[in-house]
């Protein structure tokens, strides 16, 4: 099991606009709960005003978007609060396996939790699942591309 040095209490104060290149109302991930080297799970509300919201719940790509952004909240804050560098922009290179069980509905919190499997040359390949308590609402593999990636 991996070991970080940030407890949970610390990582929900930490403010995710200075931790992804997404800027509102494109933020889809409401903090970061768990950071790893290998791993981050992040939480989102799933508000009726999100502009991913489709008649009461939450897309699948707005679930895609909370996926690809909780492994952009990984990196920057990798790079913020341990590089101490620069948030930097990472572009998604191939999502395999996606897998929707059903949608999230508004007033739910989702937990996205993405477990790394691989990273080679800023080239990142990880694996997801979108989940609430025992409902499993997505699971995919998503592998992003880092600009001017620092290896984490």
């Amino acid at each position: 099991m991996e070991q970080t040095q940030f407890s949970e209490d610390f990582l929900r104060s930490v403010d995710v606009h200075g931790l992804l290149p997404q800027q509102e109302p494109f933020v889809m991930i409401d903090r970061l709960v768990q950071f790893g080297m290998m791993s981050a799970v992040s939480e989102l509300e799933v508000r009726d005003s999100n502009i991913f919201a489709d008649d009461g719940f939450l897309s699948a790509s707005g679930m895609m978007e909370n996926i690809a952004q909780t492994c952009a909240a990984r990196v920057g804050f990798y790079n913020k609060y341990i590089l101490h560098n620069e948030v930097q922009v990472g572009f998604i290179g191939a999502i395999r396996n996606y897998m929707i069980q059903k949608l999230p509905p508004v007033g739910t919190v989702i937990t996205t939790r993405v477990d790394i499997l691989e990273e080679v040359f800023g080239i990142t390949l990880a694996r997801a699942e979108i989940r609430n308590a025992d409902t499993v609402f997505a699971t995919a593999e998503i592998k992003l591309s880092v600009r001017n990636a620092d290896a984490i």
